[in-house]
């Protein structure tokens, strides 16, 4: 014989039941031996107790009882429950005359909802010609007299239900799940998810082949799918870890419910009604590969603490807690204590935080006086997530990847066995804690969540470029980039599953208004991990933006330069944040485009090399410039158009040929060695004279034939095999707080290092005191949104790798 049990939700109206009449058909009609134990159909039972709380307070609940009552008459030719819809009625009466009910009243009530609910499904199946009974478990399973959590006497239990099944093998038994009764035949209920328990009771009994629990999942998971969207199906179990799993709240199980099982090396099947094709999770006494099974999450929990320096040292604090707990009929879930007895926690169902901490407080009433306790209060706003499987040999992962994310456990505690770790969380986080810990245990891939802001040249080329990489660098690398953000300065396009291809039309149809808030409340939301926030603007308000990012959680990325080159003091207060909340910024685009060059010179900085110079071609606009202007016969003018045509300067080439850009990536080196200096402070060399400086871009363009006789000049002035190039310089003592800056124009010999650029390719030579007078030199394409968009995209990948 088979147990199946259908838990509520399975037995709900609507396809729900249909699922369920037909698996049981489907069962009957193969001549497989069959019991079923249903729990109470839809919301029943909470609804019951609504009713109850609305009678205890003389609310009137007639309207709700008839809407009760509809739902359940609901494809009923008849009404079958006048009697027990009569019971009902007179019971909420007796409540709301007396004003109040005891539990005893309460299970009387409550166990309606699975009496109703077996008369029905016995009902429909009799209708569609299976036979089929209903079963009452009150007249089966006896237990002792605890409402509300009554206890089976197994003995008694056993032998009633070993007779009435003997008796009644001809039928179907629809089987009342969650309630049974004492001795004297009075009402009781078997706690949470007491169906299930009543299942493995008569699968014990029965000797089932198999246990079966119908419900609205596929089977256990690894975390709760509703709160996790990549949990993963777990398909085999042990009994010992499930029932860790049911001790540390998964849902799916009582903790009750295996020890039946147990005994009698009875499997368990977690299936799902609606997906009956599916084969759910065995769980068996065979024991499965260690390692990490499950998150399971403890909700409705308090944290109770009791702090006190006299504590140190003092005997029977423990045994005194406990006693109180005792007392009071409460159950510790989590106790955490440090080593210098300063401070206990205590976790507990909410639902009793009240009486505890009213116990505690009588129990060290003296130890108050005396100055040995000075606090003793209670946090509701926790919830408990437990690693079953959890050992400490790679515990710091997770909680690596909590505090990478800005969310620190506020206790700890590891189980006796050593393979389960809890953690106490803030309830405003624990939906992104667990799907944090839940990426880094059980992730295929590492989720990298990913906001965009400008989407121009650069950003629409790097959001390309991710789209088309993503799916190989996910099964290269382990990391999945998800693009959960897309913003220029009046909208944001919002995607928690990521954006695709046509994310351009989407902005355009779907876009919002926005503000930064909106963003990070979004990612918050829907408990977005591992946040980078790339920064392709050009925007000198935009980097204000950077210190509220980083305290939220994300990382930074940019490519535009501006937050390197404001002031030092925003420049050392953006750090400190950056520090503070353990956060990285990655810029290695803001020089020399895609090149490695920052990195090299925090890496020579880092080890202590003294570096002592840095010279180069920092533009790769003016790189084409004066490479081109230097060998070929042309005039400036001729040379600076063909620039302006392949799109190598701004709108404006004034904005290149000022030296501004050189100087601001100039400052940016500087200062990844610790310099201070300010960008007033660098000697720059405007390529335009003074005429031309002012008036519109048209106008300037109109008028690039007057900068020809300048540098025909220029140009003839040098020495033989000599060419020009405008370089960025960083000289000085640079083991001072400052060193010399300098944007200026230069003719070099032709055979050197700088004279035999080609191109727009930019090139930096690094002098150190090891190297002496043998530069280190990096050399390569300086600009194009390509090259820029790759380099932004290395430093992504640069940053997802550290969080591997």
């Amino acid at each position: 014989m088979k147990i199946l049990k259908f838990g509520g939700k399975s037995l709900a109206n609507g396809e729900g039941l249909q699922k369920v009449i037909q698996t049981i058909a489907q069962k009957y009609f193969n001549n497989e031996p069959i019991a079923v134990v249903v729990s109470a159909r839809g919301n029943a039972t909470d609804e019951l107790v609504i009713l109850l709380k609305k009678a205890q307070v003389n609310i009137n609940f007639q309207a709700d009882f008839e809407q009760f009552k509809k739902y359940q008459l609901e494809g009923l030719k008849e009404n079958i429950f006048e009697e027990e819809f009569s019971v009902l009625q007179k019971l909420l009466e007796g409540v709301s005359l007396l004003g109040d009910y005891s539990e005893k009243i309460k299970d009387q009530v409550i166990a309606y909802g699975e009496i109703l609910s077996a008369k029905y499904v016995a009902n429909v199946l009799n209708e569609n010609s299976i036979k089929a009974q209903f079963t009452d478990s009150r007249q089966l399973i006896k237990t002792d007299i605890n409402f509300g959590n009554a206890q089976p006497i197994d003995a008694v239990s056993k032998r009633n239900v070993l007779d009435y099944f003997e008796k009644n093998t001809d039928k179907v038994n629809i089987v009342t799940g969650f309630i049974g009764s004492t001795l004297h035949n009075e009402t009781t209920t078997l706690g949470r998810n007491g169906s299930n328990y009543t299942a493995s009771l008569l699968a014990n009994y029965l000797n089932a082949e198999e246990f079966q629990n119908y419900t609205h999942v596929d089977g256990i998971f690894t975390a709760n799918p509703d709160l996790v969207a990549d949990a993963k199906k777990i398909e085999r179990l042990s009994f010992n870890e499930a029932n860790e799993l049911a001790n540390f709240g998964a849902q799916i199980l009582h903790a009750k419910t295996i020890i039946p099982l147990v005994e009698k090396n009875i499997p368990l099947r977690i299936l799902n009604t609606f997906n009956p094709e599916n084969e759910g999770t065995l769980i068996t006494a065979e024991q499965t590969n260690e390692g990490i099974k499950s998150l399971s999450v403890l909700t409705n929990v308090s944290l109770i603490n009791l702090e006190g320096r006299g504590l140190l040292g003092k005997t029977g604090v423990d045994a005194r807690i406990f006693r109180v707990m005792a007392e009071n009929d409460i159950s510790v879930s989590i106790i955490s204590q440090g080593s210098s007895e300063r401070g206990i926690g205590l976790v507990v169902s909410s639902d009793k935080a009240s009486k505890a901490l009213v116990g505690l407080e009588k129990e060290f009433e003296t130890d108050f006086y005396t100055k040995d306790v000075n606090k003793i209060s209670v946090n509701d706003n926790i919830a408990v997530i437990s690693i079953i499987g959890q050992d400490l040999t790679n515990f710091h992962k997770p909680y690596t990847a909590l505090i990478r994310n800005k969310i620190t456990p506020i206790l700890l505690n590891n189980t006796v066995t050593g393979r389960n770790i809890s953690l106490v969380i803030s309830q405003d986080e624990f939906k992104r804690a667990l799907n944090v810990i839940h990426g880094e245990i059980f992730g295929v891939a590492k989720k990298i969540n990913i906001a965009i802001f400008g989407h121009g040249t650069v950003g629409g080329t790097l959001i390309s470029q991710i789209l088309e990489s993503a799916k190989n660098i996910e099964k290269r690398k382990g990391i999945k980039l998800n693009v959960f953000a897309i913003a220029n300065s009046k909208k944001v396009l919002l995607n928690k599953f990521g954006i695709s291809e046509n994310w351009k039309a989407a902005l355009e149809d779907k876009g919002q208004d926005y503000k930064l808030e909106d963003i990070i409340a979004y990612a918050k939301e829907h408990h977005l991990e591992n946040l980078i926030a790339i920064d392709n603007t050009a925007s000198s308000t935009f980097i204000e933006n950077y210190i509220s990012l980083a305290e939220n959680s994300f990382d930074l990325i940019s490519s535009n330069k501006v937050a390197n080159t404001v002031s030092f003091d925003f420049y050392k207060s953006l750090r400190k944040v950056l520090k503070e909340n353990q956060k990285e910024y990655l810029y290695e685009t803001n020089v020399g485009a895609g090149l490695p060059l920052i990195d090299t010179i925090k890496l020579l900085h880092l080890s202590g090399e003294n570096i002592t110079k840095i010279k180069g071609v920092f533009s790769g606009t003016l790189s084409y410039l004066f490479n081109n202007f230097s060998i070929e016969d042309k005039k400036f003018s001729e040379v600076l158009k063909e620039a302006i045509d392949k799109g190598f300067t701004e709108p404006d080439p004034r904005e290149d040929l000022n030296g501004n850009d050189v100087g601001r990536k100039l400052l940016i080196l500087a200062r990844e060695l610790d310099l201070q200096n300010e960008f007033e402070e660098i000697q720059i060399q405007n390529l335009i004279p003074e005429a031309l400086r002012e008036g519109s871009a048209t106008d300037f363009l109109k008028r690039l034939s007057e900068l020809d006789g300048i540098y025909q000049n220029i140009k003839d002035a040098q020495g033989p095999n000599e060419v020009l190039r405008y370089i960025g310089e960083l000289s000085g003592d640079l083991q001072q707080d400052k060193g010399k800056l300098e944007v200026k124009l230069i003719s070099v010999p032709a055979n050197s290092a700088l004279g035999s650029l080609k191109g727009s390719d930019s090139i930096f030579e690094i002098y150190t005191e090891s190297y002496g007078e043998q530069p280190i030199v990096i050399q390569g394409a300086g600009a194009g949104a390509s090259v820029t968009a790759r380099g932004v995209f290395g430093d992504i990948l640069r940053l997802s790798e550290k969080k591997l």
